[in-house]
Order: structure tokens, then C-alpha cells, then sequence
């Protein structure tokens, strides 16, 4: 599969981080990562399902406990329809949430 590039040259998935099972404390840690050590302005949070909870969760947790200068910039949210393991497609609810850093808060 062709991989999507930016025209800076960085992989498309880069600052994107992907929710999944884990407690959202380990997603807060990636995306607190992401923005200190790659200096990066943006970050996207993805998830799926009924990841969608802990999606939020991290977004609100790295915006009013950990980063107060990081803010909402979109929502997006939408459906994809995957193929379980019975060979049924089903459609799943999906949300990507992208946050980044306001130069005018401290």
C-alpha cells in the first residue's frame, strides 16, 4: 500500500495518535510527547467505536489538567464500514479530534 506523504516530506500518521483499550492517561502521555519533543503545532487524536469515550477523555485531560495552552481546533466525526469476522460489514462510529498550541496562552 502507498504511503501518504506531506509535502514537508513527514509521513501523514505522524502526529496522529490512535486510541485504543489502554486508560487515557497513556494516550495523554503520547500527546504530551508529541508536542514537547518534536516541537510539532498540531496533534490528532483517532479513535473508533467505543474508544470514542477515552478519545475525549485524553483531549480533555491534556487541555485543562496538563497544557493549558492547547486548544480545540476540529472535530471530525464520521462512520466506517469494516468487515467483521463473520464476513458481515458493520458500520462503526469514528471521531478525530485535533488539538494545537495557542502562542497567545501560557
Amino acid at each position: 500500500m502507498a504511503e501518504k506523504i506531506k509535502p514537508e516530506g513527514k509521513k501523514a500518521d505522524e502526529n496522529t495518535i490512535y486510541v485504543g483499550q489502554k486508560p487515557p492517561m497513556s494516550y495523554v502521555l503520547a500527546v504530551i510527547t508529541q508536542f514537547n519533543n518534536n516541537g510539532v503545532k498540531g496533534v490528532v487524536i483517532k479513535a473508533r467505536g467505543r474508544a470514542i469515550s477515552t478519545a475525549v477523555d485524553t483531549a480533555e485531560i491534556v487541555r485543562n489538567r496538563f497544557m493549558n495552552n492547547v486548544e480545540l481546533k476540529d472535530i471530525k466525526i464520521g462512520t466506517e464500514s469494516i468487515t467483521n469476522e463473520e464476513g458481515r460489514n458493520t458500520n462503526v462510529s469514528s471521531i478525530e479530534i485535533s488539538l494545537s498550541i495557542d502562542k497567545k496562552k501560557k
